[in-house]
């Protein structure tokens, strides 16, 4: 099955966090059997060119791959597109309207707004071009973050948008916009996250969440909650976390040895 299938199957999809430069961290994360890797442009300094590259990793070892936009970003949107990326996650949406706004980037007319000019989308010619207008485009995931209450509240009617797949929680920027940040949950927070789970679940479409955390407990709290694609640590924690304990056993050894 290809990703888009499992995306609209409901599967229980793990994907993990790409932030850093460095292409090696996508072909070693590619490589470990993720069902996806999630590659950051919103909170990183990552350029097309560096995404491209990235993508081309992933796809030498067959991991589809997401990207996250900068928020209303028209023209980086564009280029990510023309990638021919297998999935797109658009932040920070404020409310149905802006939603609907967004996913027509994706999509070419008569379904939206989307300038034509695919090339890696296309395999720069080898794929059929009027296909692609016609039907091949809609083939890509499109995904919104639900992390503003404005959204949440709006949830319902989001979740129905025609070729929107799905949705991804953003726990800690939901938190903050009822002035609780950090305290993600908390009972207004959870009250938004079960709505906005019901509602995409009533559209049978994807409900994800996007989580530095690793822990068992808190995964295990996310999925309980119907949770059922979920996006995981971040390639500089587990190069942190990694050294950090590494420093800690070779400091022990010394200590142990003097």
């Amino acid at each position: 099955m290809s990703i888009k299938e499992k995306v609209l199957a409901g599967d229980r999809l793990c994907g993990t966090h790409i932030n850093l430069s460095d292409t090696c961290v996508t072909e070693i994360a590619a490589a470990l059997g993720y069902d996806f890797l999630w590659i950051d442009m919103e909170h990183t300094t990552l350029s097309c060119e560096q995404v491209h590259m990235h993508l081309l990793a992933a796809r030498a070892m067959g991991t589809p791959v997401f990207i996250r936009v900068p928020a209303d970003d028209l023209t980086i949107t564009k280029r990510i597109l023309e990638l021919g990326v297998d999935g797109i996650i658009f932040p920070m949406i404020k409310n149905y309207e802006h939603a609907c706004r967004l996913i027509e980037y994706t999509l070419y007319p008569p379904y939206g707004n989307r300038g034509c000019g695919p090339k890696g989308a296309v395999r720069y010619g080898i794929d059929d071009e009027r296909e692609y207008y016609r039907n091949n485009h809609k083939t890509m995931c499109r995904f919104v973050q639900i992390e503003q209450k404005t959204a949440a509240l709006e949830a319902e009617k989001i979740a129905a948008i025609p070729y929107l797949d799905g949705c991804v929680l953003g726990m800690y920027d939901l938190s903050g916009s009822i002035g609780r940040l950090g305290d993600i949950f908390c009972e207004e927070n959870l009250e938004l996250t079960l709505r906005t789970i019901k509602a995409f679940k009533k559209q049978k479409k994807t409900v994800g969440v996007s989580t530095f955390a690793t822990e068992y407990e808190i995964l295990s709290q996310y999925h309980d909650m119907g949770i059922n694609m979920i996006s995981t640590g971040a390639d500089y924690d587990f190069v942190l976390q990694g050294a950090r304990k590494t420093l800690q056993t070779v400091k022990h050894v010394q200590g142990n040895m003097n």
